[in-house]
């Protein structure tokens, strides 16, 4: 099997179409013009003395599902085919709405590629494990064999694409649910996924759509998938182990001897980087659904329980311009968390005529809108204390995601009779882009590397932003969601770690000290999508291109990621 993929590899090598541009230097150029932060040298690129901390080959980040050279290229098509049925009609359709997610734009985030930089420092090869999500139509051209991007083409960067998806097919077969064809394409891979996660995607190689219903009348083939409409689809990417580093029976986690495939692919043994799916199978959205009052908008509907329900509401539209009208068609605009990145993405792409500043401004607004949903407030007077309780409205953790760099706070103020600021906890200076962490509760999960790992590495053990190299959790105080359980989270490697939750609780209490002469407190919730410290450590870590650079720039040029406040309350005092 190792010899027919290095085959597969070296052929694949042979037929990629090298491009002139590999890190955007037209747009870094342009980027340049329009802010005048970019010096036309911080994009060169410089070696990385001595390779990779961590030699890693692609056998290591080998996992079942469909690889290179299984599609046809041919058999998937751009997402531009799909316009002329399934866009334009209506701010519903299918193809608008998707152009304003980040899925359109996954291939084009610079932030993407700069961590992916610095994780192939650490690790080799491991952006072949990275772009499976972020550009996974690089399984189906053979780009991903070039670990740093630096040959990704118009197909890689349309995304995660409308054909892509609606090619996917469910890898655990089920008899009576599952389209028939499946079971022979399931049947002739030469290895099955097992569990969702880790992009272990399933592609059928004959490139025919599927989607939800049975009824579509279509000039191509269609194939009634219910797999798209339930959250196990949405775990393919949105649940994320590192396959290099493997729980021990003990509960701690250790590196996996190299150029070894993954001794589990079940990425509950892996170290998380992403839980979001295990996090929502195991909350009570997932077993049962939980009715949220029309809070998550989907028409005819106030229960949620599958992440379509919050992602891809559904509305009473056509699906295609000579379809049917439906009261169920879902909106494909998977409005999440990470509204700075539309804003980067529009500086960076500007005059790209496959990029729509219009659509972007609306999947950023989608995106605030979203988060603003995350959360409710709780205020309460206790003697001399401010309480103040966080409630998560989600269906998985508070905040959920890539697990670096995101961040929830409370910022709490307290004012005199006149309206003069007496104190304040979790201050966050604009200008600096600085948060007084020590004065309030910040929800975050932090990593780091253990003993063991600093020895193999020669990097100081302790809290790191190495996430490609990290084996240990620092902290992970996020608020879980409801219908949590401790020893299920634990054992899913969602565990709480510095702070402490009760089976059940999906909130938070805080307490503030009020302040003499306080007459008025107010409570606000922000959230941040990339800190201060985040960036800087991309820029300074990166002694190979100029990504880290260039997302510095961006994220100066774009008001340093400024907090989005999500929810605000205030309440009199008594003397």
């Amino acid at each position: 099997m190792r010899e027919a993929r290095d085959a597969a590899a070296a052929e694949a090598r042979g037929n990629l179409r090298p491009t002139n541009d590999p890190l955007g230097l037209r747009r870094a150029s342009r980027l340049a013009r329009i802010v005048g932060l970019l010096a036309a040298s911080s994009i060169a690129t410089i070696v990385l003395a001595g390779g990779a901390l961590v030699p890693t080959t692609l056998t290591d980040f080998h996992l079942p599902g469909t690889q290179i050279g299984d599609v046809p290229l041919s058999a998937i098509r751009p997402s531009d085919n799909c316009t002329a049925c399934h866009g334009g009609f209506s701010v519903n359709d299918p193809v608008t709405t998707w152009q304003t997610s980040l899925m359109a734009h996954a291939g084009r985030d610079p932030l993407f590629f700069a961590q992916m930089t610095n994780a192939n420092q650490d690790v080799a090869n491991v952006g072949y494990f990275c772009m499976r999500c972020h550009v996974p139509m690089s399984f189906v051209t053979g780009h991903a064999y070039d670990v740093d991007g630096s040959t990704l083409d118009a197909l890689d960067k349309d995304g995660v694409s409308c054909h892509f998806c609606h090619s996917l097919v469910d890898p655990v077969y089920k008899p009576g649910a599952s389209p028939p064809r499946d079971e022979s394409i399931l049947a002739a891979m030469p290895e099955v996924p097992s569990h969702y996660g880790n992009a272990m995607f399933v592609v059928d190689p004959s490139g025919s759509r599927r989607g939800p219903y049975s009824d579509a009348a279509s000039p191509h083939e269609s194939v009634p998938s219910p797999f798209h409409r339930t959250g196990e689809f949405c775990g393919t990417c949105h649940d994320v182990g590192n396959v290099q580093v493997t729980r021990s029976p003990e509960g701690t986690y250790r590196y996996n001897a190299l150029d070894t495939e993954v001794p589990d692919s079940d990425l509950h043994t892996q170290f998380p980087l992403e839980r979001t799916y295990t996090e929502w199978k195991l909350s009570s959205f997932a077993n049962g659904g939980v009715d949220m009052g029309g809070l998550y908008g989907t028409h005819g509907s106030t229960v949620v329980s599958t992440c379509q329900d919050c992602h891809m509401p559904r509305v009473r539209d056509k699906g295609c311009v000579f379809g049917p009208e439906r009261d169920d068609l879902a909106r494909h605009e998977f409005a999440g968390a990470a509204a700075f990145i539309f804003e980067i993405i529009a500086v960076l792409y500007e005059g790209d005529p496959n990029v729509s500043r219009r659509a972007l401004r609306t999947g950023r607004l989608n995106a605030t809108t979203m988060l603003r949903r995350a959360v409710n407030l709780g205020l309460r007077q206790a003697g001399g204390q401010l309480g103040v309780r966080v409630i998560n409205q989600t269906g998985h953790k508070l905040p959920t995601g890539h697990i670096e760099g995101r961040r929830v706070w409370v910022n709490v103020k307290f004012f005199d009779a006149a309206g003069a600021l007496l104190a304040e906890h979790g201050r966050y200076d604009r200008a600096e882009a600085e948060l007084d962490e020590a004065s309030t509760t910040v929800y975050e999960m932090k990593i780091g590397l253990s003993a063991e790992a600093a020895a193999a590495t020669g990097l100081p053990a302790g809290e790191t932003m190495r996430m490609a190299l990290a084996d240990t959790i620092v902290k992970d105080n996020r608020i879980p969601p409801r219908g949590f359980v401790n020893s299920a989270f634990e054992a899913a490697g969602a565990p709480v770690v510095g702070a402490a939750y009760a089976d059940g609780q999906h909130w938070d209490d805080l307490l503030f000290p009020i302040p003499a002469g306080a007459a008025r407190a107010e409570a606000s919730v922000f959230y941040q999508v990339v800190t201060r410290h985040y960036i800087e450590g991309l820029r300074d870590g990166n002694v190979t291109n100029g990504w880290g650079r260039l997302l510095y720039d961006l994220w100066i040029a774009r008001n340093k990621a400024k907090p989005i406040k999500l929810k605000s309350k205030s309440i009199d005092l008594l003397p």
